[in-house]
């Protein structure tokens, strides 16, 4: 307990200091924070009346948030296999940075969900002994053990391997295998569940479709991995961290292979609703075409449709995705596009029109804006802490005889370990 107190001590401390650049970037952060929570307590005190939302549509942009970020958190999986599976040593070296991304997207998600609630008063119902769960007899319940199972799983792979590395010992297999096997199949199910929570109400067919679940997993493949290969050339360019070029193609590689299954399922559901034509197919024109003289969403959704095909194109062509322009530029379009058409593109069609066929047209207000604004910077946050502490640790400027060497006065002698 002593060395895992020190250990604590010392990230608190390292994290804390750095750079001009580093508290520029932390105060940004904090500042984007502190005018999010403003405007959740206005929220907080009007109700959410102030929010777009209404009886039509009851999910809109914070809901919106939470389904992408899954997501992300999920991609992280698409560089535990390929690190610790298949023991691929550039990207094994990253690995450790996707896990801290999913802990920082599940943080996110989980705040989102709480700005949604009504009466986050009642927040306490969720918590299992103490609350009315409802497990397992409702979706909500599997999709609240699955993001915080996932969130604490990550936390503890990441904790313990730095810690570990941080001692200057070996993590000991026997520790963090099991937890690796169990999150690759945790990461599938939480955005399987998460997918479920919209494929069960046969009230909604625009989300009642068998292939959403699979849908959702080749999205998160493309845009997680998209968002990890920008921050991982940022990474790199502003520490002492290596990333190989190798690790980077690789992830696009596999990204390629996730868009192409992301498309090929869009245009199976195309296919099947306006091949077969039913009264259903409503929802699908509303966001493609617009429905009865309503089209707010159509240049948005064929702007992500654009943006994903160019992208999947420039990651398919060896060429353009191993140029980093092109591949930075695949990336952007990429993150883009999953967002629209997972977001606002998925959430407000299902509600439109509504189950008395009238349309409600959708839009976040600046108080949902300055909201998200605020979990997006809080997530951002706690990554770049994390971040702080690890990116030392693994380049080994940041270890406990460093420390010791630092605290021993001038003359004397480190004592042996």
């Amino acid at each position: 307990m002593k060395n895992a107190w020190r250990f604590f001590l010392e990230t608190l401390r390292v994290s804390l200091t750095g750079s001009k650049k580093y508290y520029l970037w932390v105060g940004f952060l904090l500042f984007c924070i502190f005018v999010g929570a403003l405007a959740y307590v206005h929220q907080l005190k009007n109700g959410l009346i102030v929010t777009a939302m209404r009886d039509e549509v009851s999910w809109g942009f914070y809901i919106s948030n939470f389904t992408f970020l899954v997501g992300v958190a999920a991609a992280a999986v698409l560089l535990v296999i390929p690190a610790y599976i298949y023991n691929f040593k550039p990207i094994k070296e990253i690995a450790v940075l996707g896990e801290l991304l999913a802990v920082s997207a599940m943080v996110m998600c989980l705040v989102f969900v709480t700005v949604d609630i009504g009466r986050p008063d009642r927040f306490w119902h969720l918590i299992p002994k103490l609350g009315m769960l409802h497990f397992p007899t409702s979706l909500l319940s599997w999709d609240v053990i699955v993001l915080n199972g996932y969130l604490i799983i990550n936390l503890c792979i990441a904790v313990y391997i730095l810690y570990k590395m941080y001692h200057n010992e070996e993590p000991n297999k026997n520790v963090y295998w099991p937890l690796i096997l169990i999150s690759i199949p945790w990461a599938v199910s939480i955005h399987t569940v998460t997918a479920f929570l919209y494929n069960g109400l046969a009230a909604r067919p625009f989300w009642n479709a068998s292939i959403l679940a699979p849908r959702f997993l080749a999205s998160a493949f493309c845009s997680g991995p998209a968002f990890m290969l920008i921050i991982f050339q940022i990474v790199r360019k502003v520490s002492n961290i290596e990333i190989s070029d190798k690790a980077i193609f690789k992830v696009a590689e596999l990204i390629a292979y996730s868009m192409f299954i992301n498309l090929f399922l869009l245009g199976a559901e195309w296919f099947k609703e306006y091949y077969s034509d039913t009264v259903h197919i409503a929802s699908m024109k509303y966001l493609y075409e617009g429905l009865k003289g309503h089209s707010a969403l159509v240049p948005w959704i064929w702007a992500a449709t654009i943006f994903n095909v160019i992208a999947f194109f420039l990651f398919l062509i060896p060429k353009t995705r191993e140029n980093f322009l092109t591949l930075n530029i695949g990336c952007v379009l990429i993150f883009i596009g999953v967002y629209i058409e997972k977001g606002m593109g998925l959430v407000v069609p299902g509600f439109t029109p509504d189950v008395l066929g009238e349309i409600y047209e959708y839009s976040p207000t600046n108080t949902e804006l300055l909201v998200s604004l605020g979990v997006w910077a809080l997530g951002l946050l706690v990554y770049t802490l994390l971040l702080k502490v690890a990116i030392p640790i693994q380049t080994g400027e940041f270890r406990v005889d460093k420390v010791a060497r630092r605290e021993v006065p001038e003359g004397e002698q480190v004592p042996a370990s």
